[in-house]
């Protein structure tokens, strides 16, 4: 029966609503007649026109005032104010009929019950069918039953657009603030936090969104810690402010991500910083395709340089952000020139004609191989990319007069154990060497910018977690007692355009990254906040177990951000200046020249022991001659020098 009504056309149940309601008017007239003359059987024949007129009055003015425009089932509360003026409006028109007629022997007391009655019978018709409707659709439904934290404005225009969809069904709120508790809102009782764990067994709640989009990250944090032990599956919702300027609807959930678990605040960025090396200028940016290299070209764009010089090695990924980039220019009205630039750091020649061709003035040199395995495996090709790349891409830069060039470093390079982190610390050597030796004419101003993991880059834990979490497990962690630093995207992105506008030139810049997390931590609450259990000794029947699989080669236990103590303050509070040992460029060039050409040669214990030699706090993890992909190589090459 109620898939039959619900499955008529919409005009249909229109004339179905109007015809009950013709019909309850009546009622409601014959009622009014009965009460006032106190008798279940009252004369209809003096009354007849006036019976029949006041449906004929009202009907017509409820489908002027839309109240058959209005959806029963997600009919809200105010639909009672347009019965009660549309009945109000048809009574006075009765009694001025009445008047005007000068009709004998009506009550105005008949006229004033029908009012009550007539206001009664249609309004709380559509209630009780609503309700009908409803506990209907809840005994069929198969949607997902939501419990929403945050009775504020977002979680009660949440409920409404939630109830109207086909995939979560509002059961509940819960909220801190003591005078909503006990209260309905949006037809859902909201309850304090207390009484989460009682109350999401009752109602048998698959998921709890979080919809305090104006808390700050770290209450949020907060909430998200309480939250966690419930191993209920928790989601977040936007905010109104981005709901309304469109850029997601208002019931876009979205999964927890480890920001809102660190809780770490966002600092205004310094708009001078941020301007005084791109604004109105030409900008190159290596490794213009990767994860912060991509996102810095974003922030670069809407900061309006002259002109933006995409370098990257990749072909895919180069047409990928100059589509994007491009895009973003026109909607944002910026007149930017994009040059996209196809090639590899290394070759010198090239760097120098592409920077003087294009008149180049920063430089942010983002083009690394970062993945520590995989370097670990390819060290010869780390080792030319990263170090001899840095090489080559600073020395263009002073050739070409650049102003400003700003390395992309990274905390592995503090008393590395692999060949990436050492990379990445001669890398810093080099341009600390090449700032105090300076360069004939303009001198270009360098600095390097050292910082942690980045959340959403390729080689992140977060979306490896996540999809073993889908796939039902295990999650397989390094070492349980793991630990790294972590910051978004796009705030490292603004951080390092703020600390490449400071100094005078070969600072070391280290940007704050707050406290290490401990992976095995971060693992076991994204399990609970998925709503599942983790399944270890205590809890055998649980649903994803951690598999702990040994450290990758070269992989830390934990990250450093400072090689030494020697560290200072800048004007802005998430960027610390380091002072550590250097290497005169006179020493280092002869070294330079002989890694550079055992490179060449493919030559892997003299690069890695010139290596050592350049990078004196370097000391490689021990690894099995069976477990190095470049041993194997080298072994059967059969001693043939291969120049590259």
């Amino acid at each position: 029966m109620l898939k039959m009504f619900l499955s008529l056309p919409r005009r249909h149940k229109q004339a179905i609503s109007v015809a009950t309601d013709f019909v309850l008017l009546l009622l409601a007239f014959w009622s009014a007649l009965a009460l006032r003359f106190e008798t279940w059987n009252p004369t209809l024949a003096p009354y007849g026109w006036q019976m029949l007129a006041a449906p004929l009055l009202a009907i017509p003015i409820f489908i002027r005032l839309g109240l058959y425009r209005a959806v029963i089932r997600f009919m809200e509360d105010r639909v009672v104010f347009v019965v009660a003026g549309g009945v109000t409006l048809s009574v006075m028109l009765l009694a001025a009929g009445i008047a005007l007629t000068h009709t004998p022997g009506l009550s105005r007391g008949v006229l004033a019950i029908y009012w009550l009655l007539a206001i009664v019978y249609v309004g709380a018709t559509r209630f009780i069918v609503r309700s009908y409707f409803l506990q209907a659709e809840r005994s069929q439904d198969s949607r997902k039953r939501i419990a929403i934290y945050g009775a504020g404005q977002a979680g009660t225009q949440l409920a409404y657009a939630l109830r109207a969809g086909r995939e979560y069904q509002p059961v509940v709120f819960f909220d801190d603030n003591p005078a909503l508790q006990k209260s309905e809102l949006a037809g859902l009782r909201v309850y304090p936090p207390d009484e989460l764990a009682a109350v999401l067994a009752a109602k048998q709640v698959d998921e709890l969104l979080l919809a305090i989009p104006s808390a700050s990250r770290a209450r949020r944090a907060e909430i998200i810690d309480r939250l966690e032990g419930l191993h209920c599956k928790v989601k977040l919702v936007p905010g109104m402010a981005d709901v309304v300027s469109g850029n997601v609807a208002v019931d876009a959930i979205r999964e927890v991500e480890i920001e809102d678990l660190l809780g770490r605040e966002c600092v205004a960025p310094d708009a001078a910083l941020l301007g005084r090396c791109i604004t109105g200028k030409v900008v190159l940016v290596s490794g213009a395709g990767g994860s912060i290299g991509s996102e810095l070209c974003r922030q670069i764009v809407r900061l309006q340089p002259s002109r933006l010089v995409l370098m990257e090695i990749s072909e895919f990924a180069l047409y990928s952000i100059e589509q994007e980039l491009a895009a973003l220019c026109s909607r944002g009205n910026l007149r930017v020139e994009l040059v996209p630039v196809l090639g590899s750091v290394i070759h010198q020649r090239r760097n120098e004609m592409v920077m003087r061709g294009f008149g180049v003035q920063t430089v942010y040199h983002t083009a690394a191989y970062k993945h520590v395995p995989l370097v670990e495996h390819n060290p010869i090709e780390g080792l030319r990319n990263n170090a001899v790349g840095t090489r080559r891409m600073a020395e263009a830069a002073l050739a070409a007069g650049v102003e400003a060039f700003v390395l992309i470093s990274t905390d592995k390079a503090v008393r590395p154990t692999n060949v990436m982190g050492a990379s990445k610390r001669l890398s810093e050597l080099i341009l600390q060497a090449l700032a105090r030796r300076g360069g004939q004419g303009k001198a270009t101003r360098f600095c390097m910018v050292r910082f942690g993991n980045v959340l959403g880059s390729s080689g992140s834990v977060v979306p490896l977690f996540r999809k073993q979490i889908a796939a039902g497990g295990p999650i397989t962690l390094t070492h349980a007692d793991i630990t790294r630093y972590f910051m978004t995207i796009p705030e490292a992105a603004q951080l390092v355009i703020q600390a490449g506008s400071m100094g005078q030139g070969g600072e070391v810049y280290v940007l704050d990254m707050g406290k290490p997390v401990k992976i095995v931590d971060l693992a076991r609450r994204m399990v609970h906040l998925s709503g599942l259990e983790l399944l270890d000794e205590a809890h055998p029947d649980g649903d994803i177990a951690i598999e702990v699989v040994g450290l990758r080669p070269g992989e830390k236990l934990y990250e450093e951000l400072l090689i030494g103590d020697n560290v200072e303050g800048t004007s802005h509070p998430l960027i610390m200046r380091a002072y550590e040992h250097e290497v005169p460029w006179a020493v280092l060039t002869e070294r330079l020249a002989s890694l550079d050409e055992a490179c060449q040669a493919f030559d892997y214990e003299k690069a890695l022991g010139l290596l050592g030699m350049l990078v004196e706090e370097y000391a490689p993890a021990r690894h099995g001659d069976g477990e190095m992909l470049w041993r194997t190589m080298a072994r059967s090459s059969r001693g043939d020098v291969v120049v590259h």
